[in-house]
């Protein structure tokens, strides 16, 4: 590819990028008619149009993500850095997601969402037409191009990943070298023993700064961003989810504290969960809720010493035996139905052991079985009474709980994003390695076009879904709002990450299947990035909605 054509494709794209936007307000229009006939949003009909709604969700999210990856190419640009790789990535990117838009858009792998669906069949047929889009469409993605670029992927050619800042570049290099050190060549070894990640692991990811990436240098942590996380959480990840998701419950629980603590709670826990020495869990869901936080029914109840007293279950709690901290979502008002009567606690307990997993009064704990996500244990947990401490209600205030977790779901979705793309770059990393090893007929297995295709997407997809992420992760760190940002990066990324891990599977045939090869596990733990942090389905359920509410607002002003 010359120069003038990886330059050309960068102009393609910006062109591109206008009847997107146009088809994108089509289907805006479209679905506000639907659903929001008055113009605010109307609660039945947004259920009873899921379809549609979910569907301009998706829209928006891809969307998006070609705009996230548009900036990508240009940074590199104008850094010295869009080779032919790159201008590749771009071609094939837009050329498939063009196409997708203005024909038909996965939302899963039975969920197609059409233009006639949507209410936009001529809006998409005037898509396609647009002279940009229609040449993204016929050359962008063809068998041509994803040749090209997963024989270059195949000579060890990897999309440019710079960030423009050294000292995020250097957070990468450290972390891909720890990673690939201390946590790769083990993985499957703990995943088919279902074992904890070792103390030994935690200790050095903590002294590398991983717990504390975001909180404050006043409390001993890095005192970076957003989108720093998202690079240790990445390279973590590609490792393995359950290195990446380590940080998880300690970036939750810092940034509740570190928004909404009183002063002596953020003194007391936030430089301890910087240096490792407190394992946070997260304890918010139970059995009968699900995503609907509102009908929380455990109880939080004073004891005449001020300290309190909680009863009720909770499930899906990772890491619960080894924690220290429990972040708990307790109703303490019963009378107050909804949000409104519900409050956040920082509850300290004992932390476990093999033997003894919950030696605390008033706590039990069940470990459920699962298929991947491994290394941290996943338990439901009954307590009755069980005891905390007067000072830990979050921030000294009642009623608040659910403002004040609504305000971390920003970072959590950004970060279970960024890890969804670790996930995604090791079953890439997998398949490529596995597919240069392995002969068929007396050739590689990259030199098959249905191989060679399915290296090409899960590089181009990747990218993309990470330069999504990275953008929500900006804009986070702006101290912008980003909810809907953050909600379409792990949308995406999710749906990226399962995708890449069941073709990499694909190509390792029936090893795939095997056990003893880490991509069986890669397969496992990419599924579970679909349901945790919002379900794809919520997920899309929350940015149409929000998307339209935003409309409805802009309008009223």
């Amino acid at each position: 590819m010359s120069d003038a054509t990886r330059d050309d494709w960068i102009s393609t794209a910006r062109a591109a990028l206008g009847p997107l936007r146009d088809y994108g307000a089509a289907v805006r229009a479209e679905t506000a008619r639907a659903v929001a006939p008055g113009g605010v949003p109307d609660a039945g009909l947004l259920t009873r149009e899921q379809h549609r709604v979910h569907g301009f969700a998706w829209v928006a999210a891809t969307i998006a993500a070609l705009e996230a990856t548009l900036d990508w190419a240009v940074r590199a640009e104008r850094a010295g850095r869009f080779g032919e790789v790159e201008a590749l990535v771009l071609a094939v990117g837009f050329g498939e997601y063009c196409a997708q838009i203005a024909g038909g858009l996965p939302m899963s792998a039975h969920e197609i969402v059409r233009p006639s669906a949507l209410g936009t069949a001529e809006a998409g047929r005037a898509l396609a037409a647009h002279p940009a889009a229609a040449r993204c469409i016929a050359e962008g993605s063809t068998p041509a191009t994803r040749a090209r670029l997963a024989a270059l992927l195949a000579e060890g050619a990897r999309p440019d990943e710079g960030l423009g800042d050294e000292a995020l570049d250097l957070v990468r290099d450290q972390m891909r070298a720890f990673t690939a050190e201390a946590i790769t060549p083990h993985a499957q070894r703990w995943h088919l023993a279902d074992a904890l990640i070792p103390d030994a692991v935690i200790a050095e990811m903590a002294a590398l700064g991983v717990f504390g990436v975001c909180i404050p240098e006043a409390y001993g942590g890095l005192g970076l961003g957003k989108l720093a996380m998202a690079v240790v959480s990445e390279e973590l990840s590609r490792g393995w989810i359950c290195a990446g998701s380590l940080g998880t419950r300690s970036e939750i629980a810092g940034e509740l504290i570190g928004e909404n603590g009183t002063p002596e709670q953020k003194a007391r826990w936030l430089p301890r969960i910087a240096d490792g020495s407190c394992l946070p869990t997260a304890v918010f869901t139970e059995p009968d809720t699900g995503s609907d936080l509102a009908a929380v029914r455990t109880r939080a109840e004073r004891r005449p010493d001020g300290a309190w007293a909680v009863t009720g279950a909770k499930t899906w709690i990772t890491h619960a035996a080894r924690a220290d901290l429990m972040t708990m979502l307790v109703r303490t008002d019963p009378g107050t139905p909804g949000y409104g009567g519900l409050s956040m606690l920082l509850a300290e307990k004992t932390r476990g052991s093999e033997t003894v997993p919950f030696p605390d009064a008033g706590i039990e704990g069940s470990e459920i079985a699962v298929l991947g996500y491994r290394g941290m244990k996943e338990y439901a947990l009954g307590l009755d009474g069980f005891r905390v401490a007067a000072d830990g209600l979050l921030g000294g205030r009642e009623g608040q709980g659910f403002k004040q977790l609504m305000r971390t779901f920003e970072g959590a979705r950004i970060q279970t994003a960024a890890r969804a793309v670790g996930v995604a770059w090791n079953a890439f990393d997998l398949a490529m390695d596995y597919a240069l090893g392995r002969r068929q007929f007396g050739e590689s297995l990259t030199r098959f076009p249905r191989v060679a295709d399915k290296l090409a997407a899960m590089a181009v997809e990747t990218v993309m879904a990470r330069e999504l992420t990275y953008a929500a992760a900006r804009a986070k760190d702006t101290g912008t709002r980003c909810d809907i940002e953050a909600g379409m990066a792990k949308l995406l990324a999710a749906r990226v990450a399962w995708s890449a891990a069941d073709n990499a599977v694909q190509i390792h045939g029936g090893n795939g299947y095997a056990l003893e090869y880490p991509i069986s596990r890669v397969l496992c733990d990419a599924r579970i990035l679909n349901i945790f942090e919002g379900a794809a389905e919520i997920q899309a359920q929350v940015i149409g909605r929000g998307l339209l509410a935003a409309q409805a607002t802009a309008a009223a002003a």
